[in-house]
């Protein structure tokens, strides 16, 4: 069993094991497990050893899982954090991605955020979401989704619980074999705790990441079998140029040889290294209100007073936050982040120092494909981000329906504020005030 080693992320520790000399590098970002029971399997173990035949594999615990920490409110933008760190600690500035089921959402959201640290990116059984929509024809109802979460809260870890969710989820090739439900009962309950299996369960439920799959331009392999034909097909058409790939046999069962297969052989074929023009990023807007008003009241020179305070606070809380200032402009910002929950706390933040300062400020959130100009950005979503911002109110934070399927997980809670149109940019959106 390869030794354990630990990267931080944010001072948040991830657990994570290299196992092969290869001449590329494979990061293997494995949903709910334990890194210690994953080698006791089998046919786990024979897997990542088949993959390191060729690659150098990085296998790790994402945050909340297994070896690694446990922090409250996961959400998909801090287990990209945890590849970054990763990353980081082997010193591999770029990699291939690979992602099975509910992690393949992290993956694709790394690959779209950092596409200049991704050579390419593998996706097994993906899910956009896990709720059904008018939109979107497959996953659970909301009901039954809430459902599975109390049935979780009380149950997780009992072998009953545990051996009919393999039961559900594997075909009985696999659960049939001696000794699988043991290690399956095991592995779980050395994965998760209950309560952080439910915190997983509820972050899995509400992230929708329809909207992010446009902006992945690294080549992509989609591999399913065939009880997963339609999300798998539904993910692959949204993913520019991606490869898809039909396995046989039902169930979602990775550690086989014709995953390992598929993704070796795709690792062998040329990989097209481009410098990226665009890239998924979340763009803030702040702008002052009443500012023509309250400078009157105040005067120039206590008015110039405040503004460079307010100015102050916002490049403060901007690298607090990670955040990066494209632009200012009179008493606004735009302003630019690689994660939507960053940049509402930022924004909250913002807010709360204008008050203290005797200002209000309004502003508004959105996630997009971002062209990249020089070092700036610009394109259709950093448009949207302004709109947006315009019809906050003073002292409210405003975000798209993308930022809002994005957090979830980070504890922030929205209020609808129903459907607009914005000028220049296509389309109805839904907004949603953070409370």
């Amino acid at each position: 069993m390869p030794d354990v080693h630990y990267a931080r992320a944010g001072g948040v520790a991830i657990a994570y094991q290299v196992v092969g000399e290869g001449p590329q590098t494979l990061v293997y970002v494995p949903p709910v497990t334990n890194l210690y029971s994953l080698w006791e399997l089998p046919r786990a173990a024979s897997f990542l050893r088949r993959l390191s035949e060729e690659a150098r594999v990085v296998v790790f615990n994402p945050r909340g899982t297994g070896l690694s920490d446990r922090p409250h409110n996961m959400t998909l933008e801090s287990r990209v954090d945890d590849l970054n760190a990763v990353l980081d600690a082997i010193e591999q500035e770029r990699a291939t991605i690979f992602g099975g089921d509910v992690s393949a959402n992290v993956c694709a959201l790394f690959a779209a955020s950092f596409p200049e640290r991704c050579d390419r990116l593998v996706l097994f059984v993906p899910h956009a979401r896990a709720l059904r929509s008018d939109s979107y024809d497959y996953g659970a109802t909301e009901d039954e989704a809430m459902e599975g979460i109390r049935e979780w809260r009380t149950s997780w870890g009992d072998r009953e619980q545990l051996e009919s969710f393999a039961r559900a989820l594997f075909h009985p090739e696999i659960t049939e074999e001696e000794g699988f439900l043991d290690w399956f009962v095991k592995e779980r309950r050395l994965a998760a705790s209950p309560a952080a299996a439910v915190e997983f369960a509820r972050m899995a439920a509400a992230t929708d990441i329809t909207a992010v799959l446009g902006s992945i331009r690294v080549s992509t392999l989609v591999l399913h079998r065939q009880s997963d034909r339609d999300t798998a097909r539904y993910v692959a058409a949204r993913i520019p140029h991606a490869t898809i790939v039909e396995l046989g046999g039902e169930g979602v069962w990775l550690y086989a040889e014709d995953v390992a297969d598929a993704v070796l052989s795709f690792l062998r074929g040329e990989a097209v290294p481009s410098v990226p023009d665009s890239v998924l990023a979340t763009v803030l807007f702040t702008d002052l209100v009443g500012s023509t008003q309250r400078a009157a009241e105040l005067g120039d020179r206590d008015w110039r007073d405040v503004l460079e305070r307010h100015h102050a606070q916002v490049r403060s809380e901007l690298g607090r936050y990670r955040g990066t200032e494209v632009d200012s402009a009179g008493d606004g910002f735009f302003c630019r982040f690689d994660g939507p929950a960053r940049a509402i706390a930022c924004a909250r933040r913002i807010v709360e120092g204008a008050n203290e300062l005797g200002i209000e400020v309004r502003a508004g959130i959105h996630t997009g494909e971002c062209e990249l100009v020089g070092e700036k950005i610009a394109g259709i979503a950093v448009v949207t981000g302004s709109r947006i911002s315009s019809f906050a109110a003073s002292g409210e934070v405003l975000v798209s329906s993308t930022v809002k399927d994005l957090v979830a997980g980070s504890g922030f809670s929205f209020v609808d504020r129903g459907e607009h149109d914005l000028k220049g940019v296509p389309g109805t959106w839904r907004l949603f005030a953070v409370a």
